[in-house]
């Protein structure tokens, strides 16, 4: 059994017990009702997103909360009709506001200078950021702001529930939310001593007078990972809290494999800050993680029972801690053990979407989301 196989065992053994218990299925916010109910402005970047904004706005519309809220949706230059097909939504109540946006200033991401439009637009205590694939619970916006009160957080935000019904999606959804959990442990996230700090652009819940602390949506505008870019900056100030919800789902599809590589290069490298010794780093550490576990248990050794133990544990380890991504997702236990079984492929698939998005940025292409093709470094 070579040293290095070893090493992969003691660093399974340290992910597992030391590492912020990052596989956990937790934390997630309890479904109650908050004492107060500050007015709250609910502000969706939409652009050509007419497939998805009818039943989107329907469920912000439809928000059973307490306290005043309304809807800002800013229409990023659709050509597919969305801000229209908003419009035409039932609102008795005149809660929803369809903002056209203007032209995007040089340096700012587009999605991010929809949002600051949007929060702009209002004036209320709290903002609630949102995508325009993801769908709420009638109680969700009760539940993050009784969350927010409960943890003394300025921010608090949910990876939500990813839309998992195709083979592609079954087979690598799941490993994308147990990714970022291993990148972003939640535990430290949530813990104000620690300064890793993370968040998930589908729910972020975030107190205005936090938002202009940092010096509003501007000081992070160039951002193209928006989310964890925003949680780091609030972070230095204030408590974030960041959990797992069952109260939103997004209802993108991604139907193919490709729709899914696409998913993944369009913000891998981007997270590796364009290092190329980052991503060296990455394929070096994500080969030592997933791959040298399997040779452990694909050789053979004169090491006797204690060995072979000892050579299994890492692989075993590794599956193991896959089992509650795959169970949030509805995975059943044999369905789970082949998914973790499979990890190391999925890891490969992963690994190699980021290598791709390393060579197009090299080739000029940079980051292409929404037709917008982005090829300055992340702000």
């Amino acid at each position: 059994m070579t040293w290095l196989v070893i090493a992969a065992t003691l660093a399974w053994v340290w992910l597992t017990f030391c590492h912020g218990d990052f596989f956990v299925a937790g934390p997630e916010l309890s479904r109650v009702r908050p004492t107060a109910t500050p007015p709250v402005c609910i502000v969706v970047p939409a652009r050509d997103e007419a497939g998805t904004i009818e039943p989107v706005i329907a469920s912000l519309l439809a928000q059973d909360y307490a306290g005043p809220s309304r809807v800002v949706l800013v229409d990023d230059n659709s050509t597919d009709g969305t801000g229209a097909l908003a419009r035409a939504l039932p609102d008795p109540a005149c809660r929803l506001t369809v903002l056209t946006g203007v032209a995007r200033p040089p340096g700012w991401a587009g999605k991010l200078w929809a949002v600051h439009q949007g929060v702009a637009a209002g004036t209320e205590e709290l903002v609630l950021l949102t995508d325009a694939d993801i769908v709420h619970e009638p109680s969700h916006l009760a539940t993050l702001v009784a969350g927010m009160e409960r943890t003394g957080a300025a921010m608090v935000s949910e990876m939500v529930r990813l839309n998992c019904s195709s083979l592609a999606e079954r087979a690598l959804v799941p490993a994308f939310v147990y990714f970022f959990c291993m990148l972003y442990p939640f535990a430290w996230v949530n813990d104000p001593r620690r300064s890793t700090a993370a968040a998930a652009g589908g729910t972020v819940l975030i107190r205005r007078q936090a938002l202009a602390r940092i010096g509003g949506i501007a000081a992070i505008k160039g951002a193209l990972i928006d989310d964890v870019t925003l949680a780091r900056a609030v972070k230095r100030t204030a408590p974030i809290w960041l959990g797992h919800t069952s109260e939103a789902r997004s209802i993108r599809p991604y139907p193919d494999f490709a729709d899914i590589w696409r998913m993944i290069a369009r913000s891998a490298y981007v997270q590796l800050g364009y290092s190329p010794l980052l991503l060296l780093g990455t394929v070096l550490g994500m080969g030592f993680l997933f791959l040298v576990p399997v040779l452990g248990i694909a050789t053979t050794g004169a090491e006797g029972f204690a060995g072979m133990v000892l050579r299994g544990s890492g692989f075993l380890l590794m599956v193991s801690s896959f089992a509650p991504a795959a169970k949030r997702y509805g995975f059943g236990p044999r369905i789970g053990l082949l998914a973790g079984l499979c990890l190391p492929l999925v890891a490969l698939f992963y690994l190699a979407a980021t290598i791709g998005a390393a060579i197009d940025h090299y080739r000029g292409r940079g980051v292409v989301w929404k037709n917008r093709a982005y090829t300055e470094g992340a702000a």
